[in-house]
């Protein structure tokens, strides 16, 4: 049979505490994140992300990342000096390998898919 979800309501959704980013370079910034579905082998996880303002690195080298901005306002950086600013209906793919920083300018809620290797 095949598992059909559906996620509704994301934008108050409840993700629990903010607590401490531990990759965060500027802002003191604080997070939270709720996973919605997991799948049976492990390797993918769709969830809801919320971070403050400031600044933080990312890495993909583990996996990749798609991310659709539900509220809130960002401006990530790539590796190679690109800049791109990214909002509500927005949408970006990290690819295997990414790496980069984000820049959170209004406090952000996103929706995620990552898929590990």
């Amino acid at each position: 049979m095949i598992d059909l979800s559906a996620f509704l309501g994301l934008a108050g959704a409840e993700l629990g505490p903010l607590s401490a980013k531990p990759t965060s370079l500027e802002g003191a910034q604080r997070e939270a994140s709720r996973a919605l579905w997991n799948s049976p082998d492990g390797r993918i996880e769709i969830g809801v992300w919320e971070c403050t303002p400031g600044r933080f690195t990312a890495d993909r080298s583990a996996s990749s990342e798609f991310c659709h901005f539900i509220s809130g306002l960002i401006e990530m950086t790539h590796a190679d000096g690109r800049k791109v600013r990214l909002g509500p209906g927005d949408a970006i793919n990290l690819p295997l390998g990414w790496k980069g920083e984000w820049r959170v300018i209004e406090h952000v809620r996103k929706l995620y898919v990552i898929t590990q290797g």
